[in-house]
């Protein structure tokens, strides 16, 4: 019985974070109109499954600005615990990127936040704010440059275009070279929050394939219908 128990809560746990997963991952495509039928075909269960789980779509959004507002905080505290305040910064704002705060900025308003919501989202801007003062105190990072600045420029960088548009195509010849050209773009961008100049760009310089082979339709793959 115990172990009939575990393997089904091992399911349950499994299954909902696949479907935290897909939703974040259509609503990056399909923004606040991202219906629970593509969420739960992208996450593997049935749209039941989904309901069982939560009652409503805003309530999974709910859940995940919950689950990102932790990881905003958790990526800041670490930062803090850093000696170097220019590092410090930088976990905090490469760990911000790849969560994808951008992916749900388009569900900012669907609904009353929690006051749990609202105390982590201040616990964050706290601790923001904190590391972007010690980066100047420090003089490593650009006069001038505010929390504000810094919370704007991961959300634009938290989202990929490119890479979105090639995951809808099937592209996955290009995936690496998408992935290469973000982690640059990344780069360039962060280093011009430096106090000074900053070091070589990182990866290989991309090529122009990235925006003419997604022209050119995928070999053997079926025309979208009209």
């Amino acid at each position: 019985m115990t172990s009939s128990r575990s393997w089904r809560s091992e399911e349950v746990a499994r299954n909902d974070r696949a479907l935290l997963r897909a939703a974040r991952e259509v609503l990056a495509v399909d923004g606040v109109h991202a219906s629970v039928a593509s969420i739960a075909a992208r996450a593997g269960v049935g749209v039941g499954s989904l309901y069982r789980r939560y009652r409503t779509k805003q309530e999974l959004f709910q859940r995940l600005c919950l689950i990102a507002l932790r990881e905003y905080l958790d990526a800041a505290t670490e930062g803090l615990a850093m000696d170097d305040p220019w590092e410090g910064l930088m976990h905090y704002a490469m760990a911000s990127i790849r969560s994808g705060p951008g992916s749900l900025a388009p569900v900012a308003g669907t609904f009353e936040p929690t006051d749990e919501m609202t105390d982590l989202a201040e616990q964050g801007d706290r601790a923001v704010a904190r590391l972007v003062e010690r980066a100047h105190q420090a003089k490593v990072l650009r006069a001038g440059v505010t929390p504000v600045d810094l919370e704007l420029l991961i959300e634009q960088l938290s989202k990929s275009p490119l890479q979105e548009q090639l995951q809808r195509q099937g592209r996955t010849e290009l995936y690496d070279a998408a992935r290469n050209a973000r982690e640059r773009v990344i780069a360039i961008a962060l280093d011009g929050l430096r106090a000074v100049p900053a070091g070589p760009v990182p990866g290989q310089p991309p090529g122009y394939e990235l925006f003419a082979m997604r022209w050119v339709p995928p070999a053997g793959g079926a025309q979208q219908s009209e």
